[in-house]
């Protein structure tokens, strides 16, 4: 009798596991349906409490927007910023000629003029200061409604109140934002790249 309330249980357990990744699966699949156009989104993927959308857009590749010079950045966006500028090892192969600009909090962008593009590209930031906006609006403080919104049109609340990472991500996944909340709000915003521009 033992054996089969093992088994039963066992098989109980398997079941509902199944059906968690299902339930993930159908999250990402109907996420899809709701992302907004000027995205591209080909993709959604949910695991565990990370949300990951791929996009062909421009938006993770030039998250900041598309400047010439940082000096175009800084007049624009009218903070005052601490620069420092220096080569860095990037991607373990290569040494660029970086500009890192700095904010009092600790807010730091990291870019280089590419050769190829003749346009600033992203080697890596951390922002925490909620003065700094995204080119698609995204500031941290911003609530995960307002951040979703930004990406999808409309979409169940229930599928992102487990959600405490949202990443975007170029198709490539070489290059992309990841924006970290805590509770409701937007904790802080990462940009990565491994990508080659040089």
């Amino acid at each position: 009798m033992k054996k089969y309330l093992v088994i039963i249980a066992l098989l109980f357990t398997a079941f509902s596991i199944n059906a968690q990744q299902v339930s993930s699966r159908a999250k990402a699949v109907r996420m899809l349906a709701y992302a907004r156009p000027e995205y591209q989104v080909k993709d959604v993927k949910v695991y565990a409490d990370t949300m990951t959308v791929f996009s062909l857009a421009d938006y993770p590749i030039y998250p900041l927007g598309k400047w010439s010079n940082v000096e175009q950045f800084i007049t624009n966006n009218q903070l005052l910023w601490y620069r420092e500028s220096g080569y860095k090892r990037f991607y373990d192969t290569m040494t660029v000629a970086v500009n890192t600009l700095k904010r009092l909090d600790g807010t730091n962008i990291n870019w280089y003029r590419s050769i190829w593009t003749n346009k600033l590209e992203m080697v890596a930031a951390k922002i925490t200061d909620t003065a700094v906006v995204m080119d698609n609006g995204i500031k941290v403080g911003m609530s995960k409604e307002e951040v979703f919104k930004v990406v999808f049109k409309s979409y169940p609340k229930s599928y992102t109140a487990e959600i405490n990472v949202l990443k975007v991500i170029a198709g490539a996944a070489e290059v992309g934002e990841i924006y970290t909340f805590k509770g409701n709000k937007l904790r802080h915003i990462q940009i990565f790249s491994k990508y080659k521009y040089y």
